[in-house]
């Protein structure tokens, strides 16, 4: 029987880093690793929408202006265009699952609002 090989990608950030899990037409799948007291930036997609599901550790998620207290088990819907950003608040790593569908998936549909590594 003959193995098969998977590459994973993997990417560093400021806040931590993510691992591209499986990529065809527009879905991927990332597992994604944020740093205590570390956030990603406040963005938004025009062409993607996306789904967290929380595994470890404890973040703020802003989803427009609200702000919810997330744990493992928690699943997030971030809307189509909507302005999002995910912190740790928590003393471990934070780790979700993060599901993008859309037309388009690119990183250059990262709007940033707001970044604290001022990319």
């Amino acid at each position: 029987m003959s193995g098969t090989t998977v590459k994973l990608n993997f990417y560093e950030r400021p806040w931590g880093h993510y691992i591209k899990l499986f990529e065809e037409n527009n879905v991927w799948v990332k597992r994604v690793e944020v740093k205590p007291n570390s956030r990603l930036s406040l963005q938004k997609h025009e062409h993607r929408s996306e789904k967290w599901n929380i595994v470890s550790g404890k973040a703020l998620v802003t989803i427009g202006k609200k702000n919810i207290k997330v744990k493992p088990g928690s699943v997030i819907d971030v809307p189509l265009g909507s302005t999002h950003r995910i912190k740790n608040i928590g003393k471990d790593k934070l780790v979700f699952i993060e599901v993008a569908c859309g037309k388009y998936l690119g990183e250059d549909d990262i709007i940033r609002l707001e970044d604290d590594y001022k990319r």
